[in-house]
């Protein structure tokens, strides 16, 4: 039973990891700021649920567990919020998305 947890963690772990460096991947390959951030806050959210659904797995269950359940929560509360907050200010302040048809080159704002 031990061999099992020790390779589901660390399957997690890896996911995890993969899924956060796809986010980075993400920032730099997008073309505008809300594809961005969606690549940025949706694989965050998932490759640190991951992480951290290793870690628990790891810990076994302990006091670093509920405290990692709780990192677990905080994140997938907060991270959605604060990226839609993010979203809206830019669209009041007047940053538009790039929007085009398919076929269309992308304009120059």
């Amino acid at each position: 039973m031990n061999i099992v947890l020790d390779v589901l963690s660390w399957a997690c772990l890896a996911g995890g990891g993969f899924f956060c460096v796809v986010g980075g991947i993400g920032l730099i390959r997008m073309p505008d700021f809300y594809t961005r951030m969606h690549a940025a806050s949706v694989t965050e959210t998932l490759g640190a649920g991951l992480i951290l659904l290793g870690l628990m797995l790891q810990a076994g269950f302990t006091l670093v567990t509920a405290k990692l359940l709780l990192i677990c929560l905080f994140i997938f509360l907060t991270s959605p919020a604060a990226t839609h907050a993010l979203a809206k200010a830019a669209l009041l302040r007047g940053l538009q998305p790039l929007l085009t048809a398919m076929g269309d080159k992308p304009s120059k704002p």
